[in-house]
């Protein structure tokens, strides 16, 4: 099994017009996928992209629900009803780019299978995933609003769902195909880029990146770091340009060009 996890920044401009979307793309990267598809099996995660991330800021829904007037509760509760919304159009958009390709791709709804309490993963029924892939399906899961048993609500972040997946799938690859060829020892453009890093050294190096991680309300690149540190105990990791064409197919196959976390 592996992995995918594909970045809002790839299937849309996140500084564009809201819900812009990158057909082809994505349907590249579905070509891609098909090259190994159903002999390799695998798992889609997407981020919020131009869908999900203006609402989720906007309504302010990682600060939850406690202590607000009746007002404010629900303009809130409003804000999640609309983020969550935005990322079931942005999953409709991909799986019928998938679909297009000739890949069984199934939006799965990422609120109504986890549960989240401190800024992560409660509890998640994965059995529909589980039987989904077994039967040679492609679930899609995506970053999405969620109930959460502290606050009452938050946003849980697709890197979160691929690191929760990994610790009870155990694929053999996680891919995160970004907008930039990988990770930087610095702003990307600015900084080396990383060919290899050892996840011992993941720590020291969010040290040195943060505050490079923009406005992305789960945490940009600084959080994909975090997520990777933990992904890497059971599974190879990679990040690569998903804009370039063959870059997620050399991850696949273990030649690519990027960034491989290695033990």
């Amino acid at each position: 099994m592996i992995i995918v996890k594909l970045g809002g920044s790839v299937f849309s401009d996140k500084a564009g017009e809201p819900e812009n979307f990158r057909e082809e793309a994505v349907r590249r990267i579905a070509r891609e996928i098909g090259e190994f598809y159903p002999k390799e099996s695998f798992i889609i995660v997407h981020g919020g992209g131009s869908f999900g991330h203006p609402y989720a800021k906007e309504y302010g829904i990682r600060e939850g629900l406690l202590g607000l007037s009746e007002d404010t509760l629900f303009w809130r509760k409003k804000g999640f009803s609309l983020t969550h919304h935005a990322m079931l159009r942005a999953s409709m958009k991909i799986v019928e780019a998938f679909l297009a390709e000739g890949l069984p791709a199934v939006s799965v709804s990422s609120s109504s299978i986890f549960l989240t309490d401190s800024n992560r993963v409660a509890y998640g029924d994965v059995e529909p995933i589980r039987k989904l892939v077994e039967n040679g399906f492609i679930p899609s899961l995506f970053g999405d609003v969620a109930v959460d048993l502290e606050k009452g609500v938050d946003i849980l972040s697709g890197d979160q769902i691929v690191t929760y997946l990994t610790k009870l799938f155990r694929p053999r690859k996680v891919i995160f195909l970004m907008s930039v060829d990988g990770i930087y020892d610095g702003k990307p453009g600015e900084g080396t880029l990383l060919f290899e890093i050892r996840s011992n050294e993941i720590e020291n190096l969010i040290k040195r990146l943060a505050g490079s991680s923009g406005t992305d309300v789960t945490g940009g690149v600084i959080n994909k770091l975090r997520e990777a540190r933990e992904i890497a105990r059971f599974s190879e990791v990679w990040f690569v340009n998903g804009l370039v064409g063959g870059r997620l197919r050399g991850a696949i196959k273990g030649d690519g060009f990027g960034t491989r976390i290695v033990p």
